[in-house]
């Protein structure tokens, strides 16, 4: 019986000291809440790094695994630090023993006799440097030997690994002290990495080089030689390596789309721009922006055609001293003035409302008591529609949607994936042509990428996967009716075959560029991101330079689908002949109203105005003047064209107090915008 119980008491203790281990591992499992809170890299569509973002509070820390360094820098990492790593249990007495017999012989710590695995620990939970923080770390190294691979503790430590500042890890590191990749890391920046984890902050190279290359050195020529696979030959080049002088810049290209895709990511997320494309607008934004006026800003998107990928995007300048700031201009509602007309176009020709061909009216017309004027604030009497598409006439434009009707157009509009955002309450009425309503960039883009895909609408794509079905918003043959239509040479030169039209809105708000080739559609703005005025400015002068210098960068596109249509012959429309608008042939004029706009349609510019054989000063380029009568009596107002046509009407002023005539009685009308 006693030596049943005996036994029993014995096989108890065993069971206790085999249990007493994983007890305490349940109880007191490793901290990986480090390990996991790392950065964000956003990626291109072939795998570059566009952009790093830090964790919550600035520092700098990316997942790296042995797969992300080159061998040699594990090699060496090993030959510096823990020989035996590939062999222990996550301790090594060796190491510990002679530690401890250096410590009491010195009487301070002379070498701690930390393994990788130990400094992987205290990576993970960084503690004071005492005993009992050493004996807490050899608990945690056998813990995370029990947990992991020798080759994820090697990741522990290539991502933790405090690299100066606020960088920790050897991707981070690389990225700042080289400014490339870790799997570019030569043995030099191998090495000057590894050392530089062991003091940070008294051997960062950009404050202490001397420092940091005795350190580097260190690991290169006595832990570095054959054990780490370096030849006498790369130990002496890399010895000779020169030391950066300075931190780079963390990658921040697309750095608004890489904040908002980022949000929330646990993972690398990838996008579908293009690195070099994206850097290259960059770089175009940047140099476009000093020449811009106070205030103002830009954004830019660049999409591809067939799939709707975006290739770029400039959401407006960055940083604290932005114009912009953190606002991702691509995603402000704004008028897009002139822009919309080309799906307005293109809806009346698949409804047979006009063709190209057909000749319009661009006269002085009111719509109820609405009554819109040409951004020149002149007519041009008998046009087709192609031309008064290309000239952005506004009369033909009101005139077009009021047949193809203000709700219909608003529909196709949301289809096409730019949906018009109205005033609340508000119903889609005939402004709608000239850009009463609000939309995105982004939007613009996709709908310009509707009308370049033979009216085929897709959503833009933003990261790679599978795109939803298209739907035909417009009639193949109206979209590339309009798309022929658009084809011609930017007025600075630039590349040919290229469709572009560009939008004002009122008082020099938001100018826009819209363009696309056989494989590209682009699109500029141009603003104040507050929404103020820029009075002068226009979609022609201040984005459409833009665009072309953003086409200039983008590979030459197949132009098949858009040379057929843009080469074949066009239809001249009539010469128009000069005449008197305003005020009409025997109109009667009160005297004392003010200043009478005298207004002329046709003819060949520059136009002279003439009252009684006397010209009067005004801009030879405009197609009106501002005369104040004199006086009451009857007078002749003739204008001159630059081909030496005339036109003249008499009119009559008439006194307050002259007894009626069976003529209307006009007054001075508003020029308007």
């Amino acid at each position: 019986m006693f030596l049943t119980r005996r036994r029993a008491t014995l096989a108890a203790c065993i069971a206790a000291i085999i249990a007493t281990p994983f007890a305490l591992d349940r109880a007191f499992p490793p901290d990986l809440s480090r390990l996991a809170t790392t950065g964000t890299e956003v990626l291109d569509r072939e795998g570059r790094t566009l952009s790093v973002l830090p964790v919550p509070g600035g520092t700098w820390r990316l997942r790296t695994t042995t797969a992300d360094v080159p061998a040699t820098l594990t090699d060496l990492l090993i030959a510096a630090e823990d020989r035996r790593f590939r062999h222990h249990i996550g301790v090594d007495p060796i190491s510990l023993t002679r530690a401890a017999f250096q410590w009491l012989r010195a009487g301070r710590v002379v070498s701690g006799g930390s393994t990788l695995t130990m400094q992987a620990a205290r990576l993970l939970e960084p503690r004071p440097r005492n005993l009992r923080s050493k004996l807490i770390e050899i608990f945690r190294a056998l813990q995370l030997e029990a947990r992991f691979s020798k080759d994820e503790i090697l990741g522990i430590w290539l991502t933790l690994a405090p690299q100066g500042g606020n960088i920790e890890g050897i991707r981070a590191g690389s990225l700042t002290w080289f400014g490339r990749q870790a799997m570019r890391l030569d043995a030099a920046e191998s090495a000057l990495l590894i050392a530089l984890a062991r003091r940070p902050a008294s051997l960062r190279p950009d404050r202490h080089p001397v420092a940091a290359r005795a350190a580097r050195d260190a690991v290169l020529a006595r832990r570095g030689g054959p054990a780490a696979g370096l030849s006498a030959a790369d130990r002496d080049l890399a010895l000779a390596a020169a030391m950066p002088e300075r931190r780079q810049p963390m990658p921040r290209l697309a750095p608004h789309l890489s904040r908002e895709m980022a949000r929330g990511a646990t993972a690398p997320v990838t996008l579908t721009l293009d690195a070099g494309l994206q850097r290259a607008t960059e770089r175009l934004a940047a140099d476009v922006l000093a020449t811009l006026p106070d205030r103002a800003a830009l954004a830019i998107v660049v999409t591809d055609i067939e799939t709707r990928e975006v290739r770029a995007l400039i959401g407006g300048e960055w940083g604290a001293e932005s114009r912009a700031g953190a606002l991702d201009l691509t995603r402000a509602v704004r008028s897009p003035g002139s822009a919309l007309k080309p799906f307005l176009y293109a809806m009346a020709f698949e409804r047979g409302i006009v063709t190209p061909s057909t000749i319009i009216a661009d006269l002085p017309r009111h719509f109820g008591a609405y009554a819109p004027e040409n951004f020149s604030r002149d007519f041009a009497g008998r046009v087709t529609a192609a031309d008064a598409l290309r000239m952005s006439l506004n009369l033909p434009a009101v005139a077009l949607l009021d047949q193809v009707g203000a709700l219909r157009f608003a529909s196709a509009l949301k289809l096409a994936g730019a949906a018009p955002r109205l005033p609340r309450g508000a119903d889609a009425s005939l402004p709608l042509a000239l850009g009463g309503a609000g939309t995105t960039l982004r939007e613009m883009t996709a709908l310009y990428a509707t009308i370049a895909d033979h009216g085929r609408s897709l959503p833009l794509r933003l990261t790679p996967g599978d795109s939803p079905e298209a739907q035909q918003a417009l009639e193949r043959r109206a979209a590339d009716a309009v798309a022929a239509i658009l084809v011609q040479r930017f007025p600075d030169g630039g590349r040919a075959g290229v469709a572009w039209k560009t939008g004002t809105s009122w008082g020099g708000r938001d100018a826009w560029a819209m363009g696309f080739d056989g494989r590209h559609v682009a699109g500029v703005w141009v603003g104040r991101p507050d929404g103020t005025a820029s009075p002068g400015a226009t979609g022609r002068h201040a984005a459409l330079p833009v665009l072309a210098r953003v086409f200039a960068l983008l590979p030459e596109a197949p132009r098949e689908g858009l040379r057929v249509m843009a080469d074949a012959p066009r239809r001249q429309a009539p010469a128009d002949r000069l005449r008197l608008l305003f005020p009409p042939a025997g109109a009667a004029l009160a005297e004392g109203a003010g200043p009478v706009t005298l207004r002329a349609a046709g003819g060949r510019r520059p136009l002279a105005f003439l009252v009684d054989g006397a010209p009067l000063p005004h801009e030879p380029a405009r197609r009106e003047v501002a005369w104040t009568p004199p006086g009451a009596g009857f007078y002749r107002i003739t204008v001159l064209d630059a081909d030496g046509g005339a036109a003249s009407v008499a009119v009559r002023v008439r006194a307050p107090d002259a007894p009626a005539v069976p003529t209307a009685v006009l007054v001075p009308i508003s020029t308007g915008r």
